[in-house]
C-alpha cells in the first residue's frame, strides 16, 4: 500500500509520525521485514556536513545617506573581495572569494586563509563585518566611498545561495608524483602516501534517493541549521553516470542548488573553512527527509558504506590534466577503516567531511519533524534523470579572434 505526502504530513501534524534517520532504518528493515517497515516508518533522514566550495550568500544592506550604488565599482567585506555587479546595494560574496593576498604561498602547518566562507559563518554568528565601498557616483547614487559595520540583524536580506551543493559521490584523491600537493581536496602527499574524501557516504542524502523519486526542485530540506528548499539541479548535475545494479553511482552524479534564509542559521552548521595552498570555502550542513511512500522507495534508503564506492584519482596529473582515468575503486566501508587496499598497496585514508556532524544533522532533522516543526513538501519539478539529455560536457574551447 502506497501512502502519500499529505498522509505522512497529516501525520506529522499530529505527532504521530514515525521517522529514523538512514543509519536507524537498515537494522529496524532486519528485523522487521521490507513490508512491514514500509508500513510503520513514514520518513527517513539524512545528512552532510562538508566542504561545499560553489555556496555563496547575498544581502541587501540598506541605504545609507546620501545613497550609493555599489555596482560598478570595488567592494569588500572584512577585505575579502564580494560582488556588487547589480542595482544599489545588492551584493553576493561566494565561499571562495579572498583578499587579495596569493594563498598559494600559504603552505605550512599553521597558515590560514580567511575568505567568503569565513565571512558567512561571521555574519551568521552575528559578528560586526567592516563593509568598504569605492563607487563611481551618479545622480541618483551621488555617494563614492562607504565604509561602515554591518551586521546580519540590521540586514533588508540575507539569502544563502549555492549553485552546487551534496555531491551524490565524489572522488578519492591521491598523489603518484614525488611531490607533496596542495588541492581542494586537502594536502595530498607524494608517492600515494595518503588518500583523501569527502561524503557521508550512506548518509549522504542523494545516495538514499539515487534516482531522485522524492528529492526535487521546491523540497523543503535543512540547510545550515535552518530551513531551506531545492531550487534546482546543482550545476555539474550528471544523471548519466554509471550506477550499480542497486542505482548507486560509483562516481560524482547528482548535486543540488539550494536557497534560504540566512538569518535563520546557525554558525555550527555553516563553517569557513581554510585550505592549506588553495584557499577557502564554506563547510555546509544539509539534511534531507525521504518520505517512505512504498517499499521500493524504502529499498533504496537501505544503502550501506560497504555497497558505495568511489573512484581513486591521481590529483598530480589525471585530474588537473582532465584525462578521466581512474586508478582503482574502493568501498566507504574501506575508507572509513582508515585505510585502503589499492593494486595490493595499503595507503590509510582522511576524511574532509565530518560523519558525527552528519549524524547530528540526520538526528536534529529528525526531531525536528516529530515536534512538527518540519513538514514535507511536495517537488514542483523532478531534477533531471538518465535520458534526459541532461549531462555534463568539458569546455569547448575555442581560440579567439585576433582582434578580440
Amino acid at each position: 500500500m502506497c501512502k502519500t505526502i499529505a498522509e505522512i504530513n497529516a501525520k506529522i501534524k499530529e505527532g504521530k509520525a514515525v521517522v529514523m534517520t538512514a543509519e536507524e532504518i537498515i537494522p529496524y528493515t532486519k528485523e522487521h521485514g521490507l513490508k512491514n517497515t514500509a508500513k510503520t516508518v513514514d520518513v527517513v533522514t539524512t545528512g552532510t556536513f562538508g566542504p561545499m566550495c560553489s555556496s555563496g550568500a547575498y544581502i541587501n544592506t540598506g541605504q545609507p545617506k546620501p545613497k550609493i550604488k555599489f555596482g560598478g565599482g570595488t567592494i569588500t567585506l572584512n577585505g575579502v573581495q564580494a560582488y556588487a555587479g547589480f542595482a544599489a546595494v545588492d551584493l553576493m560574496i561566494g565561499a571562495g572569494a579572498l583578499p587579495l593576498d596569493d594563498p598559494r604561498n600559504r603552505r605550512h602547518p599553521g597558515d590560514f586563509d580567511y575568505g567568503g566562507g569565513h565571512v558567512i559563518e561571521d555574519l551568521v554568528s552575528g559578528k560586526d563585518i567592516a563593509l568598504v565601498s569605492h563607487a563611481y557616483g551618479t545622480d541618483c547614487y551621488p555617494r563614492k566611498e562607504l565604509q561602515a559595520l554591518i551586521n546580519i540583524k540590521d540586514l533588508n536580506q540575507a539569502v544563502l545561495c549555492n549553485f552546487r551543493n551534496g555531491y551524490q559521490n565524489y572522488n578519492v584523491a591521491v598523489n603518484k608524483s614525488g611531490e607533496t600537493i596542495y588541492t581542494y581536496m586537502g594536502i595530498l602527499k607524494a608517492y600515494l602516501a595518503n588518500a583523501n574524501y569527502c561524503s557521508a557516504g550512506a548518509l549522504s542524502p542523494l545516495l538514499n534517493d539515487p534516482y531522485y523519486k522524492t528529492i526535487g526542485i521546491g523540497t523543503r530540506i535543512f540547510l545550515g541549521g535552518g530551513q531551506g528548499y531545492i531550487v534546482s539541479a546543482g550545476t555539474q548535475h550528471n544523471p548519466e553516470a554509471p550506477r550499480t545494479e542497486n542505482g548507486v553511482p560509483t562516481s560524482g552524479a547528482g548535486t543540488l542548488a539550494v536557497t534560504g534564509d540566512l538569518k535563520n542559521m546557525k554558525s555550527r552548521y555553516l563553517v569557513g573553512t581554510s585550505i592549506i595552498g588553495y584557499g577557502t570555502t564554506l563547510s555546509v550542513g544539509i539534511g534531507i527527509p525521504i518520505p517512505i511512500l512504498d517499499e521500493e522507495i524504502l529499498q533504496y534508503t537501505l544503502v550501506e558504506d560497504k555497497d558505495i564506492y568511489a573512484p581513486v584519482i591521481d590529483y598530480s596529473e589525471d585530474y588537473p590534466l582532465n584525462t578521466g582515468k581512474v586508478l582503482g575503486n574502493v568501498s566507504y566501508a574501506d575508507l572509513r577503516s582508515g585505510k585502503i587496499n589499492l593494486n595490493g598497496r595499503f595507503i590509510p585514508t582522511a576524511a574532509l567531511s565530518s560523519l558525527s556532524r552528519a549524524r547530528e544533522i540526520a538526528d536534529e532533522l529528525r526531531r525536528s519533524i516529530q515536534n512538527a516543526s518540519f513538514t514535507l513538501t511536495e517537488m514542483l519539478e523532478p531534477l533531471p534523470q538518465a535520458g534526459s539529455g541532461y549531462s555534463v560536457h568539458g569546455l569547448k574551447e575555442r581560440p579567439l579572434e585576433e582582434d578580440f
